[in-house]
C-alpha cells in the first residue's frame, strides 16, 4: 500500500438535541481514527445508526465534525477555506444510498451529471459539454441519448449508474460511497458492485465503501472496519477479518451471512444477538457492546477498551485480548474476578 491518502483521527460528530437545562447530544460518531492508502478501498461495516454514513459525510465536510482531524493528502480538511474547500471537493465526492432522492426529477439526468462540469469549468463549450455527459454516461453503461431523460424514467439500478456518472464527473481521487446498493433489487446489486470496481482498477480510485452488512463489502474491500455505536471496534485485511474475526460483534455479522452451501448452513453456529443498539444519546459505560455481548465480563462494565493492534493486518477493541495480542479466556482475565 502507498502513503495513506485519508487519515482521520479522533473524529467525533455530536448533534444537539433539547435546548437550555435539557440539552443533550447524540454521539453519532464519537472518537474514530482509520487511514486509506491511495488505491484501496476501505469497507466500513455495522448496523443501522451506528454512525457509518456520519462519519463519510464528516470526512467531506458535509457536515462539520466536533472533534478530530481529518487529512487528505496531507492536508488538513477542516482548516481549508470556503474556496479552498470548493476545490477540494472535485477531488473527494460521494455517492448516495437513494439515488432517486439524489436527483432533481424536474432535470434531465444529462444536466445533473453536467453540474459539476459546469461548477469546475471541466469543459468548453455547449459542444464538449454535450459530448463529455455521453462519455460519462457510456462509461457507467447507460447510452449518451438517456441524457434527455428525467429520473423517473430508470430503474433504481440506472439511478445509481447516473449517480456514480456524476460523481465521476469530477474525475475525483477519492470517493465515500454511502450505501450504494442498499436500495438496489438483489439482481442488481451485483453489477453495481463489479461496476464500482471496475472503475476503481480503471481510475485508480481510493474508496470508503459503506454498507450495513459485511456480505456487501467482501469483495470490493481490501480491508473491512467494523463500527459500533459510533466507534471502531476492529478492523482488518478482508481475508483475515472474514477468516478469524477477533470481536465478538464481528463474529455476530459473519454469522448472518448466508452460506451456499445447505449442509454447511444447517451445521455451522449463529450468534444472535439480543435487543437493540442502545442510544447514542447515553451508550453504556465501559465496552459499549456489552449489554449485548455473550462473553461479557465484571471489567467490560468499567473499561472502555482501547483499539489494540493483534498483528500487523488486525486490531480488535475487546477485552479479551490483552496488549500482546493473545486471546485471553474469561478465567484468566485479570481483572474477571471469581
Amino acid at each position: 500500500m502507498s502513503d495513506p491518502l485519508v487519515q482521520v483521527e479522533d473524529l467525533a460528530v455530536h448533534f444537539p438535541v433539547g435546548r437550555g437545562r435539557d440539552r443533550s447530544y447524540v454521539r453519532a460518531v464519537d472518537g474514530v481514527s482509520f487511514e486509506i492508502s491511495r488505491g484501496e478501498s476501505l469497507g466500513l461495516v455495522g448496523e443501522s445508526g451506528c454512525g457509518k454514513s456520519t462519519t463519510g459525510s464528516a470526512i467531506l465536510r458535509l457536515v462539520e465534525p466536533t472533534r478530530g482531524q481529518v487529512s487528505f493528502d496531507g492536508v488538513d480538511v477542516r482548516e481549508l477555506s470556503t474556496r479552498d474547500l470548493r476545490r477540494w471537493r472535485r477531488r473527494a465526492v460521494m455517492i448516495f444510498q437513494d439515488p432517486y432522492a439524489s436527483l432533481d426529477p424536474r432535470h434531465p439526468v444529462g444536466e445533473a451529471v453536467g453540474e459539476a462540469l459546469d461548477i469546475h469549468g471541466l469543459h468548453q463549450g455547449r459542444d464538449a459539454r454535450r459530448a463529455r455527459i455521453g462519455e460519462l454516461l457510456e462509461r457507467v453503461g447507460l447510452h449518451p441519448d438517456v441524457a434527455e431523460r428525467f429520473p423517473h424514467e430508470f430503474s433504481g439500478g440506472q439511478r445509481q449508474r447516473v449517480g456514480i456518472a456524476r460523481a465521476l464527473a469530477c474525475e475525483p481521487e477519492f470517493i465515500v460511497c454511502d450505501e450504494p446498493i442498499a436500495a438496489l433489487d438483489v439482481s442488481i446489486q451485483a453489477q453495481v458492485m463489479n461496476l464500482l470496481a471496475e472503475l476503481q482498477h480503471d481510475l485508480d480510485l481510493t474508496y470508503l465503501f459503506i454498507a450495513h452488512d459485511l456480505a456487501a463489502v467482501q469483495h470490493v474491500s481490501d480491508r473491512i472496519a467494523v463500527m459500533y455505536l459510533g466507534r471502531i471496534i476492529e478492523v482488518g485485511d478482508r481475508e483475515r477479518l472474514y477468516r478469524t474475526p477477533r470481536h465478538p460483534y464481528t463474529r455476530a455479522l459473519l454469522s448472518a451471512i448466508p452460506v451456499p452451501a445447505p449442509g454447511v448452513e444447517r451445521d455451522r453456529e449463529r450468534i444472535l444477538l439480543e435487543g437493540d443498539v442502545p442510544s447514542p444519546m447515553d451508550p453504556p459505560s465501559g465496552c459499549r457492546f456489552r449489554t449485548r455481548c455473550a462473553e461479557v465480563f465484571e471489567a467490560c462494565g468499567r473499561i472502555e477498551p482501547a483499539l489494540v493492534d493483534l498483528d500487523v493486518a488486525q486490531s480488535a477493541a475487546c477485552l479479551l485480548h490483552h496488549d500482546e495480542g493473545v486471546p485471553v479466556t474469561r478465567s484468566d482475565h485479570p481483572d474477571a474476578g471469581g
